[in-house]
This record gives C-alpha cells, structure tokens and sequence, in this order.
C-alpha cells in the first residue's frame, strides 16, 4: 500500500534561494569592490574588509545569544550589508567608526525585528545615516582617487562634487561657472572623483545591475524610476532656471544616486512587492532625493530619501496589493 505525502506549497519550485538570490548580489557588487579599490587603495579594502567582517560577527554574536536561534550568516545578508555600509563610507574613515555603523546595521536595522525579511527600513543606509549624523566630521572626510592612503586615516582631502556644487549655487555662482573646475561626467562615470568608496564608479554600478536583470535577481522597476524620476525633475528645474539648478546628468552621475538606486532601494524586504508599487517607490525616492539635494542643507540626498520611502512600503503593499496566483480579474464574470 503506498502512502500519500502532503505537503504545503509551493509543489513546484524555480531554484531560487535566499542564499542563491544574495551571493548573486554579492557577485554583482564585485565590480564596484574593484573599482573602489583601483582608484582609492589599499584603505577602501580595509574598510570594505572591517565591515563586511563587523556585520557577520555581530549578526552571529546577536543570532546566537540574544535571539538564541539558528545563525543565518551563511545566507549572505550580512556580507551584502557591510559591502553596502562600506561603499557609503569614506575610504579613510577610523575603524571604530565602521564598527559602530556595522552595530546599528544589524543590531538596531535587521535583527531586533527580527532579522532578513522582517526589517522595514535598508539596515545599511540606516547605519550609514546615524554615522553622519553622530561623526559629520569624519564621513565627510574624503580621500582623492588616485592618492591610495595605506591607512585609514592617510587624508588626501577632496571635495566632492555635489559639495562643491551646493557651496558654490550658495554663494551666487552659476552651474556653467561650475562645471569646468569639476571633474567631467567620464571621470565621475569612472569614479575619478572624491566621494564614499564605493558610490562613485557609475559605469561599476552599472555592470552589476545588468547582471542582477539578467539574472532576473532584480527588476527594472525601481532603478529605473530612480534614476527617470531624478532627471525628470532635476530637468524641469534645470530647464526652468539654469542659472539656479545644475543638469540632470550631473546628479545622475554624482554622489551615491546610482549606488543608492541599483543597489539599496531594491533590498527585498524595504521595498514593495509589486512592480506598479515598485515604480511609485522609485519615483518618491527620487523626487525626494532632488528636493534635499537643492532645498536642503545636505548636499547628498539620496539615503534620506530611500529611508523615508521605505516607511511608505506597507501603504504602498495596502493601495497596490500584488495579484495572487489563479485570481480572476475583477471584472471577470
């Protein structure tokens, strides 16, 4: 007599895993961690290399004696998480620093809701902003490409583009008067430009987000409405006032948009479930972002913005409810 086994669904499986899905991520931000390497040394390496190692000892030590469950650091969450806070660093900051911002990625951003797939808000930006919040001084410490500091605090000190920018608007100049004296969008393309270690290398960015869509690890929705949405509306203002407002491409290319874009606002578990909310979510991220960038006091914007979008997720899940499989339409008699 042979025995029925049943089980719950899904009954047929597409060989996606968590585990696959994030060291897929990790493969895809190796280009970045080279780029990152290349043009600041031997110091983005270390930082990388701190908080990568910062967040998977944490994640285990939290797992293991706090939570007391099953560690999950083989996932690959953790890694993707400190090559996130690591890329939004400077490549000179203290190790401490980092520390302290792997602590609050994981501590305060994913495990006390409960780990990966409970966390509301992207546990890297929010370590990243509490970081330049509590050290302004030393995350806005930047090194120059090309300087390859040994060390963490070997300083080749450079402004970064949108801070240049923002300080000169400030005092009256315009963005033709500007740009010269700026890196050219190829150098920023190529991350040739003073700016977080990993956030700067856009044609890098670039190359991993063809390989996450190839692999269907991503869709297009939300980088694409990022990055459509800022030059959308940086254009409007550009158009309006050139004389006020720099072009779009500059802000396309400059500080941690594409970073930010590719990378972060397409975390699983911060972002919504379905494409139509995906784009709404892509859209806010980047008009918010243009908002902070011109009328703020920050010249970068582009982390405040996805934190704050990630707080509209689950009203955004609640309007734009994913369809379930087998659902008729509603229209459907």
């Amino acid at each position: 007599m042979s025995t029925l086994t049943i089980s719950p669904s899904p009954h047929v499986h597409s060989g996606d895993s968590v585990k696959k899905n994030m060291y897929g991520v990790v493969i895809a931000m190796i280009p970045v961690l080279i780029s990152s390497v290349y043009n600041f040394g031997i110091g983005a390496l270390s930082v990388v290399a701190t908080s990568v190692l910062a967040c998977v000892f944490f994640e285990y030590i939290i797992q293991k004696y706090i939570l007391k469950g099953e560690s999950t650091i083989g996932d690959g969450s953790a890694i993707i998480t400190g090559l996130l806070l690591a890329f939004n660093l400077p490549a000179v900051i203290p190790v401490w620093i980092i520390v302290i911002g792997a602590l609050v990625a994981i501590g305060m951003g994913k495990m006390s809701f409960g780990g990966l797939g409970n966390n509301p808000f992207n546990p890297a930006l929010l370590g990243r902003v509490f970081l330049l919040i509590s050290f302004p001084v030393q995350m806005t410490s930047w090194s120059e490409p090309g300087k390859f500091p040994m060390k963490f605090t070997d300083i080749n000190s450079g402004a970064t583009p949108l801070g240049v920018m923002k300080e000169a608007l400030g005092n009256g100049q315009t963005p033709d008067q500007i740009l010269p004296d700026l890196p050219s969008y190829t150098d920023m393309l190529w991350g040739f430009t003073s700016g977080s270690a990993g956030e700067m290398a856009g044609a890098a960015i670039l190359l991993g987000l063809v390989f996450m869509l190839v692999r269907k690890t991503i869709t297009w929705h939300i980088p694409i409405a990022v990055i459509a949405s800022v030059y959308v509306f940086a254009g409007i203002l550009h158009w309006a006032d050139a004389a006020a407002y720099a072009p779009p491409t500059f802000h396309i290319l400059s500080g941690g948009l594409l970073l930010g874009a590719v990378f972060m606002a397409t975390d699983y578990s911060s972002s919504p479930m379905s494409k139509k909310g995906g784009i709404i979510f892509g859209i806010g991220i980047g008009v918010i972002t243009i908002a902070i960038r011109v009328f703020g006091a920050y010249p970068e914007g582009i982390s405040f913005a996805i934190l704050i979008m990630n707080a509209f997720v689950p009203l955004i899940d609640k309007y734009i409810k994913p369809k379930r499989f087998g659902e008729k339409p509603a229209t459907a008699k």
